[in-house]
Protein backbone atom coordinates (compact mmCIF):
# COMPACT_ATOMS: atom_id res chain seq x y z
CA UNK A 1 0.00 0.00 0.00
CA UNK A 2 3.07 2.21 0.74
CA UNK A 3 1.40 4.16 3.77
CA UNK A 4 1.64 3.76 7.32
CA UNK A 5 -0.70 3.96 9.78
CA UNK A 6 -0.06 6.79 12.33
CA UNK A 7 -2.67 6.15 14.88
CA UNK A 8 -5.86 4.39 15.69
CA UNK A 9 -8.49 6.40 17.24
CA UNK A 10 -11.33 5.44 19.03
CA UNK A 11 -14.41 6.72 21.48
CA UNK A 12 -15.09 3.38 22.84
CA UNK A 13 -12.42 2.29 25.25
CA UNK A 14 -13.37 -1.89 24.22
CA UNK A 15 -13.14 -1.11 20.33
CA UNK A 16 -11.25 -4.45 19.22
CA UNK A 17 -9.41 -1.95 16.48
CA UNK A 18 -7.84 -0.47 19.52
CA UNK A 19 -6.24 -4.35 20.51
CA UNK A 20 -4.78 -5.09 16.84
CA UNK A 21 -3.12 -1.35 16.49
CA UNK A 22 -1.32 -1.85 19.75
CA UNK A 23 -0.15 -5.64 18.91
CA UNK A 24 0.92 -3.70 15.93
CA UNK A 25 2.86 -0.95 17.73
CA UNK A 26 0.91 1.47 16.37
CA UNK A 27 -0.46 4.49 18.38
CA UNK A 28 -3.74 4.57 20.21
CA UNK A 29 -5.84 6.49 21.85
CA UNK A 30 -9.88 6.71 23.21
CA UNK A 31 -11.41 10.15 23.10
CA UNK A 32 -14.73 9.13 25.21
CA UNK A 33 -17.80 11.90 24.57
CA UNK A 34 -17.98 12.75 27.72
CA UNK A 35 -21.42 14.06 27.49
CA UNK A 36 -20.01 16.98 24.96
CA UNK A 37 -22.18 18.10 22.59
CA UNK A 38 -20.95 16.42 19.18
CA UNK A 39 -18.89 20.40 17.56
CA UNK A 40 -17.38 20.13 21.33
CA UNK A 41 -16.28 16.77 21.12
CA UNK A 42 -15.20 16.72 17.29
CA UNK A 43 -13.27 19.60 18.01
CA UNK A 44 -11.41 17.63 21.03
CA UNK A 45 -11.23 14.79 18.75
CA UNK A 46 -9.32 16.59 16.04
CA UNK A 47 -6.81 18.32 18.46
CA UNK A 48 -5.83 14.57 19.67
CA UNK A 49 -6.08 13.21 15.68
CA UNK A 50 -3.94 16.44 14.59
CA UNK A 51 -1.01 15.16 16.83
CA UNK A 52 -0.59 12.54 14.62
CA UNK A 53 -0.20 14.68 11.11
CA UNK A 54 -2.69 12.29 9.12
CA UNK A 55 -2.88 12.55 5.44
CA UNK A 56 -6.04 10.64 5.21
CA UNK A 57 -8.65 9.76 7.98
CA UNK A 58 -9.76 6.43 7.64
CA UNK A 59 -13.06 5.84 9.23
CA UNK A 60 -13.82 1.97 9.81
CA UNK A 61 -16.21 1.15 11.95
CA UNK A 62 -16.52 4.90 13.75
CA UNK A 63 -20.27 4.88 14.43
CA UNK A 64 -20.79 8.85 14.85
CA UNK A 65 -21.76 11.41 12.57
CA UNK A 66 -18.77 14.02 12.89
CA UNK A 67 -19.44 17.87 12.37
CA UNK A 68 -17.50 20.31 10.30
CA UNK A 69 -15.32 21.00 13.40
CA UNK A 70 -13.63 17.84 12.80
CA UNK A 71 -14.15 17.66 8.88
CA UNK A 72 -12.62 20.86 8.52
CA UNK A 73 -8.80 19.57 9.32
CA UNK A 74 -8.34 15.85 7.68
CA UNK A 75 -9.49 14.43 4.67
CA UNK A 76 -12.14 11.87 5.35
CA UNK A 77 -12.92 8.69 3.73
CA UNK A 78 -15.49 6.44 4.91
CA UNK A 79 -16.35 2.29 5.07
CA UNK A 80 -19.57 1.47 4.15
CA UNK A 81 -21.04 -2.30 3.71
CA UNK A 82 -23.71 -1.39 1.22
CA UNK A 83 -23.52 -0.45 -2.41
CA UNK A 84 -23.61 3.32 -3.39
CA UNK A 85 -27.17 4.80 -1.94
CA UNK A 86 -28.21 1.70 -0.53
CA UNK A 87 -29.02 0.93 3.56
CA UNK A 88 -27.15 3.92 4.75
CA UNK A 89 -26.16 4.22 8.29
CA UNK A 90 -26.13 1.39 11.25
CA UNK A 91 -27.18 -2.32 10.46
CA UNK A 92 -26.54 -2.17 6.67
CA UNK A 93 -25.63 -5.56 6.62
CA UNK A 94 -28.53 -7.07 8.29
CA UNK A 95 -31.30 -4.67 6.22
CA UNK A 96 -29.78 -5.80 3.07
CA UNK A 97 -29.68 -9.25 4.38
CA UNK A 98 -33.65 -9.00 5.35
CA UNK A 99 -33.71 -7.16 1.66
CA UNK A 100 -32.96 -10.72 -0.14
CA UNK A 101 -34.76 -12.97 2.22
CA UNK A 102 -37.74 -10.62 1.40
CA UNK A 103 -36.35 -11.17 -2.31
CA UNK A 104 -36.43 -7.17 -3.17
CA UNK A 105 -32.53 -7.42 -3.76
CA UNK A 106 -30.09 -10.22 -5.42
CA UNK A 107 -26.84 -8.51 -4.29
CA UNK A 108 -25.11 -6.26 -1.74
CA UNK A 109 -22.12 -4.55 -1.53
CA UNK A 110 -19.62 -1.93 -0.11
CA UNK A 111 -17.92 1.40 -0.55
CA UNK A 112 -15.53 3.58 0.58
CA UNK A 113 -16.77 7.34 0.06
CA UNK A 114 -15.11 10.41 0.94
CA UNK A 115 -16.81 12.90 3.47
CA UNK A 116 -17.07 15.96 3.24
CA UNK A 117 -19.93 17.18 5.53
CA UNK A 118 -22.70 15.38 7.99
CA UNK A 119 -24.22 13.36 5.35
CA UNK A 120 -24.81 9.53 6.42
CA UNK A 121 -22.87 7.81 3.77
CA UNK A 122 -23.96 10.03 0.93
CA UNK A 123 -20.06 11.93 0.00
CA UNK A 124 -18.67 11.00 -3.30
CA UNK A 125 -17.76 7.34 -4.18
CA UNK A 126 -14.35 6.43 -4.36
CA UNK A 127 -14.49 2.67 -4.80
CA UNK A 128 -17.24 0.05 -4.92
CA UNK A 129 -17.63 -3.68 -4.80
CA UNK A 130 -20.66 -5.84 -5.23
CA UNK A 131 -21.17 -9.11 -2.93
CA UNK A 132 -24.00 -10.95 -4.39
CA UNK A 133 -26.26 -13.51 -2.00
CA UNK A 134 -25.68 -17.48 -2.19
CA UNK A 135 -29.07 -19.50 -2.31
CA UNK A 136 -28.64 -21.17 0.99
CA UNK A 137 -26.76 -18.06 2.71
CA UNK A 138 -27.45 -17.26 6.63
CA UNK A 139 -26.94 -14.00 8.06
CA UNK A 140 -23.28 -14.81 9.49
CA UNK A 141 -22.41 -16.43 6.15
CA UNK A 142 -23.19 -12.99 4.26
CA UNK A 143 -21.36 -11.12 6.98
CA UNK A 144 -18.30 -13.10 6.79
CA UNK A 145 -18.28 -12.06 3.00
CA UNK A 146 -18.83 -8.76 3.40
CA UNK A 147 -16.45 -7.93 5.74
CA UNK A 148 -13.68 -9.79 4.11
CA UNK A 149 -14.48 -7.73 0.44
CA UNK A 150 -14.93 -4.90 3.17
CA UNK A 151 -11.36 -5.21 3.92
CA UNK A 152 -9.87 -5.79 0.17
CA UNK A 153 -11.90 -2.78 -0.95
CA UNK A 154 -10.86 -0.80 1.77
CA UNK A 155 -6.92 -1.28 1.18
CA UNK A 156 -7.37 -0.56 -2.95
CA UNK A 157 -9.39 2.61 -2.28
CA UNK A 158 -7.22 4.07 0.28
CA UNK A 159 -4.10 3.03 -2.05
CA UNK A 160 -6.30 4.97 -4.89
CA UNK A 161 -6.49 7.96 -3.11
CA UNK A 162 -2.91 8.21 -1.62
CA UNK A 163 -1.48 7.56 -5.45
CA UNK A 164 -3.78 10.70 -5.94
CA UNK A 165 -2.95 14.45 -5.31
CA UNK A 166 -2.22 14.65 -2.09
CA UNK A 167 -3.79 18.32 -1.60
CA UNK A 168 -6.82 16.69 -3.11
CA UNK A 169 -10.57 15.91 -1.42
CA UNK A 170 -13.40 15.37 -2.05
CA UNK A 171 -14.93 16.00 -5.17
CA UNK A 172 -16.38 19.20 -5.44
CA UNK A 173 -14.94 20.36 -1.79
CA UNK A 174 -12.02 22.24 -2.60
CA UNK A 175 -11.00 19.83 -5.29
CA UNK A 176 -9.26 20.09 -8.86
CA UNK A 177 -11.24 19.35 -12.07
CA UNK A 178 -9.18 16.21 -12.58
CA UNK A 179 -9.75 14.43 -9.21
CA UNK A 180 -12.79 12.22 -10.55
CA UNK A 181 -10.51 10.93 -13.16
CA UNK A 182 -7.55 10.40 -10.97
CA UNK A 183 -9.60 8.76 -8.09
CA UNK A 184 -11.91 6.61 -10.35
CA UNK A 185 -14.72 7.42 -8.35
CA UNK A 186 -17.74 4.84 -8.39
CA UNK A 187 -15.16 2.03 -9.92
CA UNK A 188 -15.95 -1.38 -8.67
CA UNK A 189 -13.61 -3.47 -7.32
CA UNK A 190 -13.49 -6.98 -8.23
CA UNK A 191 -14.29 -9.24 -5.02
CA UNK A 192 -13.25 -12.56 -6.44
Amino acid sequence: LGASIVGVFSNRADAFGLDRARRAGIPVAVVATEGDDRPTYDRRLADVVAKSDPDLVVLAGWMRILTAEFLGHFRVVNLHPAKPGLFPGTHAIERAFAAWVAGEIDESGAMVHWVPDEGVDSGPVIQWTTVPFEPADTLEAFEARMHAAEYRLLVSAVGSVLDSDPDSGPPGVDDPPSLSTTISPRRPVSHD
